[in-house]
């Protein structure tokens, strides 16, 4: 064995046969020993000591990612409307500021005809008491805005839901004001055939009564009116 050199080789001078036994059984006692410190602690019959694992990165896996849709491209509502020969000369006249720069004006932007382009909803208020006289939708048409719907009755409003076009419009009963219709009608448009068509409609009608007591009618003024 390695490391039983000069004197302590097997048969050297200086050892007797009952030594060199002797220095062979501790020899293989030491080899026994150094085995059995490599294989200690547990019983695992590994160590539990020592550097940690890393996984393999798994390469190849796509990442999921979330795509944000493209901003649309914001209009400009008055100028649109002042252009657009299907909105009412009484509708034109109204449309001036309220306050400064600040138009009546409402803009909504929305999937409703499925163009290449948002569509754009503008509801178009009086300024003092807010109350919609009229409404549009705008559809996106070789790179021009044109308009497919239009409804200027007194207290009208519309939104975008879900991809439908949905229209509000206070319904009045003889004497009622501006402020106090008798009910409303919610009316909700599709798109199809290159026009808005008529799906639901469902009339709300308003209480007359709150706590148990009547509600003074005021005076009977001109519906839609500044």
């Amino acid at each position: 064995m390695r490391g039983l050199r000069g004197p302590g080789r097997p048969g050297g001078a200086g050892f007797t046969g009952t030594s060199v036994a002797a220095g062979l059984a501790m020899a293989g006692l030491a080899a026994c020993c150094t085995l059995a410190t490599g294989c200690s602690t547990g019983g695992t019959g590994t160590r539990d000591e020592g550097a940690a694992v890393r996984l393999p990165v798994e390469r190849g896996v796509p990442t999921a990612r979330t795509s944000s849709p493209a901003p649309a491209r914001t209009v400009d509502a008055v100028s649109l409307l002042r252009q657009d020969p299907k909105v009412g000369g009484r509708i034109k006249a109204d449309l001036k500021p309220c306050a400064e720069d600040a138009y009546p004006v409402d803009t909504s932007y929305g999937d409703l005809t499925g163009g290449p382009a948002p569509d754009v909803v503008i509801n178009v208020m009086t300024c003092g008491d807010a109350v919609g006289i009229g409404t549009y939708v705008y559809r996106s048409v070789g790179g021009r805005y044109r308009n497919v719907f239009t409804d200027e009755q007194p207290a009208v409003y519309a939104t975008i839901d879900r991809g439908a076009l949905v229209v509000t419009q206070q319904v009045y009963a003889k004497g009622d004001p501006v402020t106090y219709p008798s009910g409303e009608d919610v009316v909700t448009y599709s798109w199809g055939d290159a026009k808005f068509s008529e799906r639901y409609r469902v009339r709300n009608t308003y209480s007359r009564a709150v706590g148990g007591e009547a509600v003074a009618t005021p005076e009977p003024s001109a519906p839609g009116g500044n």
